[in-house]
């Protein structure tokens, strides 16, 4: 069972779909009464992720189809192994089929980048985040798939930690005084992040008490230098590299001794996967 903010994301993509007609298409080509089976096969090796959301789909346009996953949430799959099969009307299925494949070839696009990324820095003890960037809508899943493909998930909106970033650092009047107005407000529950890019900003938020530091567009060479600046000063603060984060520049960053690469790279630049649905049909 989903829960109210995943149900209503599965009815509001439904709507979009089929805006009240419904399937115009399969309602004119297919007797109503025929019964259909239908097959979600992967089409390159991937990582499955939204099988919860297409099952929902596939309910929600026939409360009486069955929706039976065949591999796990996570899975690694190969090409063309078959992940779910559906049996209900053909019309039904034929309603649901663009809905359910658009859900799990973005997620599970999502998850196999996932991978990709924690595959490439395996033995580094750095660990690959993702960032808010992500499809409006769509964050909790896309958080999902990023755990499922063996990456981690850095704060999930604006509320779950202080991440004070340039802009904040121009409005207040730099990190001294950033820094200062949070210990005012005393927020006891959440940790404090800052956004540097200068060795004196570093310098600067390691005096005043940072708990996490982001340094943010470094090449391999300034954030080696920057962590063995970090380390000498305060040797369990948390490093975070962020920007310009690439699959292929990931493990040379993770090697600078940093701790958290966070990257956009894992949700808003993952391609959809290929999977697609085969229909039969008891005539």
């Amino acid at each position: 069972m989903l829960d109210h903010d995943s149900l209503a994301l599965v009815r509001t993509a439904l709507a979009e779909d089929l805006a009240g007609y419904g399937d115009v298409t399969s309602a004119w080509t297919v007797p109503a009464s025929l019964v259909g089976r239908g097959v979600i096969v992967a089409k390159e090796p991937l990582v499955i992720c939204g099988l919860p959301l297409a099952a929902t789909v596939m309910r929600e346009i026939d409360p009486g189809a069955v929706f039976r996953p065949l591999v796990a949430e996570g899975a690694a799959v190969s090409n063309g192994q078959e992940v779910a099969v559906v049996e209900a009307a053909a019309r039904s299925i034929l309603a649901a089929e663009r809905t359910m494949l658009n859900f799990l070839m973005h997620l599970s696009g999502v998850a196999t980048q996932s991978r990709r990324f924690a595959e490439a820095v395996t033995g580094t003890g750095a660990v690959v985040v993702d960032t808010r960037k992500t499809t409006p809508g769509l964050r909790a899943w896309e958080k999902r798939a990023v755990l499922l493909g063996g990456c981690h998930n850095h704060r999930f909106g604006l509320f779950d930690l202080v991440l004070i970033k340039n802009n904040h650092l121009e409005a207040a009047g730099g990190v001294r005084a950033a820094i200062e107005r949070i210990r005012a407000a005393q927020p006891f529950f959440v940790k404090i992040e800052v956004e540097v890019e200068t060795e004196a900003d570093l310098r600067e938020a390691l005096a005043c008490g940072a708990d996490i530091v982001m340094l943010d567009n470094q090449d391999e060479d300034s954030l080696r230098h920057l962590v063995a600046v970090a380390r000498s000063i305060k040797p369990d603060v948390i490093l975070e590299a962020s920007g310009g984060v690439t699959l292929e520049r990931v493990r040379a960053i993770a090697e600078t001794g940093v701790d958290i690469i966070s990257t956009s790279a894992l949700t808003l630049g993952a391609p959809p996967v290929d999977l697609s649905l085969r229909l039969s049909v008891a005539r």
